[in-house]
């Protein structure tokens, strides 16, 4: 029996090693586009869910850990910017303001699984349209939830968070290792 983390993230690798040093990488081909659910939370643990059942399919003795993470500004979704202009509009949006960043967390081992979604509160600062354009034009964003990355450059613009820090870069940490030993 072996960890599988359904995600292809360098910063969940990175992050799931924190919780255990031997696992393996299996993407998921989920269309994530045909998942919807009443609020941004339910949406990240959907698909988050949908991720982890599709690879336990295929490793059905295995436990498999899956995660989504999304941006919640005022309820709207932001998921990975598609372009510049994208990632420009979802920026403007989070600056000065409070956005949620909630991350679904799911655990399969053949049809069994558990699930749950952690929330985190984050306060933007004023963002200066010099370095907004600046950002922009870097890969950073571009495949990022909200078009930030927490531990880069947007770290600039944080004035600050209420809840878990590892969860705004897309793995919380402390839930998912209580989770999977719950889990057992």
């Amino acid at each position: 029996m072996a960890l599988i983390l359904a995600s292809g993230s360098p910063r969940r690798r990175e992050l799931m090693a924190l919780i255990a040093p031997e696992y393996t990488v299996v993407t998921s081909d989920v269309d994530e586009g045909k998942i919807a659910a009443d609020t941004p939370a339910h949406l990240a643990q959907a698909l988050a869910t949908a991720k982890a059942r599709a690879v336990a399919a295929l490793h059905p003795d295995d436990t498999v850990c899956g995660f989504d993470t999304v941006v919640d500004c005022g309820g709207e979704v932001f998921g990975k910017p598609r372009d510049e202009a994208d990632a420009l509009r979802m920026l403007r949006a989070l600056a000065d303001r409070t956005h949620k960043v909630h991350t679904g967390v799911c655990v399969c081992r053949g049809t069994r699984a558990a699930a749950t979604v952690e929330t985190t509160l984050v306060q933007f600062s004023p963002i200066e349209e010099d370095d907004l354009l600046a950002y922009a034009r870097t890969p950073e964003p571009y495949d990022k939830a909200g078009a930030y990355a927490i531990q880069g450059h947007a770290a600039l613009w944080c004035a600050g968070i209420e809840g878990c820090y590892y969860n705004i870069m897309g793995l919380p940490v402390h839930r998912t290792a209580q989770l999977l030993r719950a889990f057992g």
